[in-house]
């Protein structure tokens, strides 16, 4: 791909992902000049491909793209797949997010706690940016091909209700002074390992179509119920020896227990995002009953 065409996709790109307001902001971000962004945006302005407050038409994009001679596949240039790039990116963050959680518990250490709550709000800027990109593709194209577009918000929201549970994690680290048992620091690291590999598992069945993966992400929520049971039993019991009079104790037990259940939270929202993943790509019908009263 010339450089001139490289450049002028790396604008419409911008345009898409970030939404910018001016062409001053296009040249800063991009580190070329306000003159050669006019010069370059100017021909798809007077075609209309580029509309007004710079919205792309992304039919035209995708002709404009494909007309530069690059190696990337026609079907990657669809309105809905340029989201893909952006679930792909708000997936890794929220994984590190909770890595960065579980690490702040298991060395009891409150300032990686409080990094770990700062990143929550990467995630929520992320949700906002997919949200916003989504309302443009669904404003300037209203082919039914793009009705489904909506459902990119629904997997977002789902990866931002993860962020918060990672949130809750991190605040029992700076809640309460006190650190946990080994036992159920083990059943953790084992749930913290389960629900990783489901958000990994979980957004490559919807970022690639792999509805395969369902009957491993079953798996695995039925490990992350086993262990959730584990440590709950074993909180049970520490809490049986435990003075009711011992107000301070109780409620580190009871805060406790939220920290394993949002292991257990992110699992369930994980079989939710496969389930998506199967309507969004195979049409299959999600179940309208609660997935507390399945069985």
């Amino acid at each position: 791909m010339k450089k001139r065409n490289r450049t002028l996709k790396d604008i419409l790109d911008l345009i898409l992902y970030e939404n910018p307001s001016t062409q001053e902001e296009i040249a800063e971000k991009l580190g070329i000049t306000r003159r050669y962004v006019t010069e370059l945006l100017k021909p798809l302005i007077e075609e209309d491909i580029i509309k007004k407050a710079y919205v792309i038409d992304l039919k035209s994009y995708e002709q404009v793209v494909e007309s530069f001679g690059s190696n990337i596949p026609s079907k990657d240039m669809s309105g809905n797949i340029l989201i893909n790039d952006m679930l792909d990116n708000m997936s890794r963050h929220v994984q590190s997010q909770l890595e960065s959680s579980f690490i702040s518990v298991l060395e009891n250490d409150s300032k990686k706690a409080e990094e770990a709550l700062e990143m929550d709000f990467i995630t929520n800027n992320l949700f906002d940016k997919i949200r916003n990109s989504v309302e443009t593709i669904i404003t300037i194209n209203q082919e039914p091909s793009f009705s489904k577009s909506v459902i990119f918000n629904e997997v977002a929201y789902d990866l931002e209700r993860i962020g918060d549970y990672c949130g809750h994690i991190a605040k029992f680290v700076i809640n309460e002074n006190q650190g946990i048992d080994d036992d159920i620091l083990k059943n953790m690291d084992k749930l913290y390992e389960s629900s990783r590999k489901m958000i990994q598992l979980s957004m490559d069945s919807f970022l690639n179509s792999k509805i395969e993966l369902k009957g491993d992400i079953m798996d695995l929520e039925e490990k992350l119920h086993s262990l959730q049971n584990k440590s709950m039993n074993i909180i049970a019991m520490q809490m049986a020896e435990t003075s009711f009079d011992d107000v301070e104790q109780s409620n580190y037990y009871i805060y406790l227990s939220r920290v394993i259940k949002a292991f257990e939270r992110i699992g369930d929202i994980c079989v939710e995002i496969v389930d998506v993943s199967g309507e969004f790509h195979k049409n299959i019908p999600r179940s309208s009953t609660p997935r507390a009263f399945r069985e």
